[in-house]
């Protein structure tokens, strides 16, 4: 494959030391935090066999429970497996991401375990899920350790682009619908979500585009009276894509991917420039879309009108949403505890959330560890961000900057999207909770960020390309040399 116009290969000998072999490197930090994660997910477990015990009348220790910790023994093997790996390849990178997603993952693994097992197909809920939060650290810890530069990224934008934007035409030929939406895509045994990797093909596209044109977008501004407007003759390719996915994902009613789609470019887009007014113009165009759609497309009224009163139709169209705010209130400070609250929503008693496992993970979790449990976890996703927008500041040119933010952006906005839903703070919408969420396509992409968060930490990192020769920079710059 031939690099794109205007990329440039940096030449074999400007980078000698990606050959060289590194010597192990100690985690010493990481693997402190592996051990408090260990030591957190017994105690859940523990608690979750004790409120088995209690509710079934079985002993503690019986087959189930044991069941469930070899389970969890497994998935910390995992994790220590992967911080292994990240020693060998002696890499400095990044030592908190591995243990804070390896805690939400572990979390998930407790609530899989705790519902009805029947909900997940042959291997049952939990073990499904074990599979893969297996497969996802193993996807972290590989492009954490391998991944040692990213021209495969850059260079290749607009491939990736056009890749992704396939790949959601394809589920019009060979997807299938679920709940109405034509979301999966069959390809013979395999089958996925392609929105959920289109999110990271659409920040690698955003990253590369806007740190090629971030001088001309800041500099070339239109200006209607007190507005300042982004000049959009190069605006308007990274416009156009962005375009292209967000009218498919409407298509499909993926409404919950669009949403992530425009919040990740209105914020990489204000990372770029630091322009507060393209922000506004974005949320007034938000505002005014969603107005549009709300008269144009009925699945799009009702739900905004769950949001607006779910009571109204409380047996109806707005029993999730209902029940999810049921179950934060039994939940209060403290919450009932792990495997105490409603035990069987799969059999969709009262009280029961449908689809539980997949789009109120929140909810379950409100229910059972509380106020204080779930502001925890939402401390987690913080973290993530955090650790993103760090490796971002120290990111070596524009490019690395932009993508970092973007990622690390990706997972804590969905992670607050879908928290708000569940709250009822914004309409709900059909995106995952990441690292939470049952589901391998959610897992498996959001592995791919988190490994390539960490990739890009790596303080030793092959250095970036030149910088291409794009016409609009290059006529900057003549412009201020005269």
């Amino acid at each position: 494959m031939n690099p794109e116009p205007g990329a440039t290969i940096k030449a074999p000998a400007r980078r000698p030391h990606v050959a060289a072999r590194r010597p192990p490197r100690p985690r010493r930090r990481e693997l402190g935090l592996l051990a408090i994660v260990a030591i957190s997910l017994a105690l859940g477990s523990a608690s979750l066999a004790a409120s088995r015990a209690m509710a079934t009348g079985t002993p503690l220790f019986a087959e189930g429970a044991l069941a469930d910790g070899a389970a969890l023994g497994v998935y910390l093997a995992g994790l220590l497996a992967a911080h292994a790996a990240l020693v060998l390849s002696g890499r400095r990178t990044d030592q908190v991401l591995l243990p804070t997603v390896g805690l939400l993952g572990g979390i998930s693994l407790l609530l899989m375990e705790r519902l009805p097992q029947t909900l997940g197909g042959g291997l049952g809920l939990g073990r499904t899920q074990l599979v893969w939060l297996l497969v996802s650290i193993g996807i972290i810890a590989a492009i954490g350790a391998l991944v040692r530069s990213d021209a495969w990224l850059r260079l290749y934008k607009y491939s990736w682009a056009a890749f992704g934007v396939g790949l959601l035409l394809l589920t019009f030929i060979l997807g299938h619908d679920v709940n109405g939406q034509r979301l999966t895509l069959s390809i013979g045994p395999f089958s996925g979500q392609p929105s959920e990797l289109l999110k990271v093909i659409l920040v690698v596209f955003l990253s590369g585009y806007l740190s090629e044109n971030r001088q001309m977008l800041i500099d070339e501004s239109t200006s209607v009276g007190p507005i300042r407007l982004p000049p959009l003759p190069y605006l308007a390719p990274m416009l156009a894509m962005w375009a292209i996915a967000l009218a498919i994902v409407i298509v499909q009613r993926d409404l919950g991917a669009a949403l992530l789609f425009f919040l990740v470019f209105l914020a990489l887009l204000y990372v770029a420039t630091a322009r507060a007014s393209f922000v506004l113009l974005g949320i007034a165009a938000l505002l005014v879309g969603g107005a549009v759609l709300y008269g144009l497309l009925p699945h799009v009224r009702v739900r905004v009108d769950i949001w607006l009163d779910p009571f109204a139709t409380a047996s109806g169209n707005g029993y999730q949403v209902v029940q999810a705010l049921h179950a934060f209130a039994r939940g209060g400070i403290l919450g009932t505890g792990l495997g105490a609250g409603l035990p069987t929503v799969g059999d969709l008693p009262p009280g029961g959330i449908p689809a539980l496992h997949t789009d109120f993970p929140f909810a379950a979790l409100g229910e059972e560890l509380g106020l204080l449990g779930v502001m925890a976890i939402l401390g987690l996703y913080l973290v993530v961000v955090q650790r993103g927008l760090r490796i971002a500041v120290a990111a070596a040119d524009d490019f690395r900057a932009l993508l970092a933010a973007g990622l690390s952006l990706v997972v804590g906005v969905q992670a607050f999207i879908i928290a708000g839903g569940n709250l009822k703070l914004i309409p709900l919408t059909g995106i995952t909770l990441p690292f939470i969420s049952y589901g391998g396509s959610s897992l498996i992409t959001n592995g791919v960020v988190v490994g390539l968060l960490l990739a890009l930490s790596d303080r030793a990192v092959e250095a970036p390309p030149a910088p291409s020769a794009a016409r609009g920079f290059r006529r900057l710059r003549d412009r201020g040399a005269a």
